[in-house]
């Protein structure tokens, strides 16, 4: 128990025959569960968990290789059965730092968030270790998983070193999340449909001597169409179906505009080009759709800022 709170940790783990004894000795007293899921592990995980013989610790395998989105959801299932009050994510080749578990926790049991989440781009040495090319990509990817999720206080998405209250837990969709590579990224997207409220939890990454699996010809395009699809799927549901909102409004008219504007622009390109001179009438009617399309779209985004789910809106837990 934390603070009144039931604990489950989620241990998703593919070839972590090295690593995943230490994740399960260095797991604080406070955690109650510890759901480990080898994501049929060509090597001996499995084993290596059960050599450990901690009584707190729930192994299952996948007999067909998942992802590490599905061993997550699987986890999570399991540890909603056991009873947990708050799920966290600890990989298992041991890069998340358990001392830190408590600042993380504290914000979903004290403070009343959803979710929580560790960024690891809080200052300029809390990410040394980390490659260049990982550091630029995960800056890239931030901004475009801000857009699609509707998280604008958010950084580091692909960190998944979260908590996560079960209140909020059964409400999301566990089936129609991603299980492979984006699971982070359309999770956020879930939950801010669900305007659950989440934050960000300044937390260093711990690098060793692990070999990165991702194979970024699979990973690019993969987090491209959710992000993508993500994004329309929010607005659906945010914006349009639930409830009409001026969002909405702003962003289909801004896009109509901008849309009319490259036509004309693109129109009156070739008109040049066939010696033909353009006059001021015609210019502008490619020029001023242009600045409203953009001015429309700019509004639209202010307005969806505003509206990251940004607000405890949980009770704190009390110990008994």
């Amino acid at each position: 128990m934390y603070k009144g709170a039931s604990i489950a940790a989620v241990v998703p783990a593919y070839k972590e025959e090295k690593m995943i004894a230490r994740v399960i000795e260095t797991m604080p007293a406070f955690v109650d569960h510890i759901v480990i899921v080898d994501d049929c592990s060509p090597d001996d995980t499995s084993a290596a968990v059960r050599a450990v013989a901690d009584p707190r610790v729930t192994l299952i395998r996948h007999e067909v290789n998942q992802g590490v989105g599905g061993a997550i959801i699987t986890g999570h299932r399991t540890a909603l059965e056991l009873g947990s009050d708050v799920n966290v994510i600890m990989a298992g080749d041991a890069q998340m730092d358990p001392e830190y578990l408590p600042v993380l926790l504290d914000r979903v049991v004290e403070d009343g968030y959803g979710f929580a989440k560790a960024n690891r781009f809080y200052s300029p040495e809390s990410f040394t270790g980390m490659p260049g090319y990982r550091v630029f990509g995960n800056i890239v990817l931030s901004f475009i998983t801000k857009l699609s999720s509707g998280y604008w206080n958010l950084f580091d998405p692909q960190n998944g070193y979260t908590a996560i209250r079960s209140e909020a837990l059964r409400r999301v969709p566990l089936e129609r999340v991603a299980k492979r590579y984006s699971f982070e990224n359309d999770l956020l997207i879930h939950l801010n449909i669900l305007q659950i409220s989440a934050v960000d939890v300044p937390i260093p990454a711990v690098y060793g001597d692990e070999v990165s699996s991702i194979r970024l010809s699979k990973v690019v395009p993969e987090l491209t169409h959710r992000l993508t699809v993500g994004f329309w799927h929010r607005i659906w549901y945010r914006y349009v179906l639930w409830s009409f909102s001026p969002i909405a409004l702003l962003l289909f008219l801004g896009l109509a505009f901008l849309g009319f504007g490259a036509i004309v622009t693109i129109w009156l390109f070739f008109q040049i080009l066939g010696s033909a001179i353009a006059t001021a009438a015609t210019v502008m009617l490619a020029a001023l759709p242009l600045m409203l399309g953009t001015q429309l779209l700019i509004s639209a985004l202010q307005l969806d800022i505003q509206s990251t789910p940004s607000t405890p809106e949980f009770a704190p837990f009390h110990e008994g």
